[in-house]
């Protein structure tokens, strides 16, 4: 039996329009509060760039303890952004090589794979629905945000032969793609 929520809780309402009068455009952005709440209810769709070089080495970045808190941090990853509601995530790979890393990239339009990433742990940004592109770099990333390999710091680059033992956990499924030549 289905049951309307609004009918059952009308104060569900008044709460509803109350955050949809501080979204402004939620195909651009809704907010970390909003965002937060919207991630303890249901998987959020993100796009991973796994971005190789002639050498076969993928480019990571670092991320720290403090952004993001257990079990994401700290530690290397593939770059990668959440897909913005009515947007393709063809669209979202090249945003997130230009927001993380200043480069361009082409890419494969198929994903690699397509995982689910669920903590047991979290209830915010607890489960993630991810697609791994393969990428190249058309321009090089910025060089003033590459990364001395042994002190990173947040969202620094860094070419890697394999994957590094600080990988981050919810990235260990990318292990054999990263290590790959």
């Amino acid at each position: 039996m289905n049951i309307n929520c609004i009918d059952r809780y009308p104060e569900l309402q008044k709460a509803f329009d109350t955050i949809n009068a501080h979204i402004l455009d939620a195909r651009v952005n809704l907010g970390t509060e909003v965002f937060h709440f919207v991630s303890s209810l249901t998987p959020i769709v993100n796009v991973d760039l796994l971005i190789k070089n002639e050498l076969g080495e993928t480019l990571l970045t670092w991320r720290s303890d403090e952004l993001y808190g257990p079990p994401y941090g700290p530690g290397w990853h593939l770059p990668g952004g959440v897909v913005r509601y009515k947007e393709d995530p063809k669209i979202r790979v090249p945003k997130v090589a230009l927001s993380e890393l200043g480069c361009e990239v082409m890419f494969e339009e198929t994903p690699l794979t397509v995982t689910s990433q669920i903590s047991d742990t979290r209830v915010v940004r607890g489960h993630f629905i991810s697609l791994l592109y393969r990428c190249v770099a058309t321009t090089p990333p910025k060089n003033e945000n590459k990364a001395d390999k042994n002190d990173p710091l947040n969202g620094q680059w860094f070419w890697h032969r394999h994957a590094p033992e600080k990988l981050l956990p919810a990235h260990e499924t990318f292990r054999t793609f990263i290590n790959e030549r």
